[in-house]
């Protein structure tokens, strides 16, 4: 009898040990980051460059279509003031997917984006496509953006032909 309350009491306290799973936050999550990023489209549509810099960490690599890898705020900001400089500019994006990991420290987001801009001749143009945005939970439990992909859907301009030589123009 003695043996047979040592092992339940052995099990009791086993099972008692055992690390409780954190509770389920996704939906929540998920709703702060649609959140979040449609402030962020917002704040971009206003050509505010400090307010839409701000939902990235300090860290953050964003990723423009056509150009290099920007590892900084400082290179972010160039890049979004450099778009709100240009001509007719306007626009903004909206998610089609979030998706929070089980753990609650990371997500992403996909969706599509559309902007207009004026070119050179006066005439207005608009150019839609396509991002990538991965989030992570900060310490004091807020959400910033890491990283950062966008790329149009635009139809890549072809290179300009390039003249060869023959022996007959030469």
């Amino acid at each position: 009898m003695f043996r047979l309350l040592l092992v339940l009491a052995l099990l009791s306290l086993s099972i008692a040990c055992q690390p409780q799973a954190a509770p389920d936050t996704r939906a929540a999550d998920e709703a702060a980051i649609r959140k979040l990023d449609a402030e962020w489209s917002k704040a971009a549509g206003a050509k505010d460059a400090d307010k839409t810099v701000s939902y990235y960490t300090d860290d953050a690599q964003v990723m423009p279509a056509n150009s290099p890898v920007i590892h900084d705020k400082a290179g972010a900001r160039a890049m979004w003031q450099g778009m709100f400089n240009m001509p007719g500019f306007s626009g903004g994006w909206k998610p089609a997917k979030v998706d929070v990991a089980r753990s609650g420290d990371l997500a992403y987001v996909t969706g599509t984006y559309e902007m207009h801009e004026t070119d050179a001749s006066g005439k207005p143009k608009t150019d839609k496509g396509k991002y990538l945005e991965v989030w992570k939970k900060q310490a004091d439990g807020s959400w910033k953006c890491v990283a950062d992909m966008f790329s149009t859907d635009l139809p890549a301009t072809p290179p300009a032909p390039v003249e060869t030589k023959t022996a007959a123009t030469k």
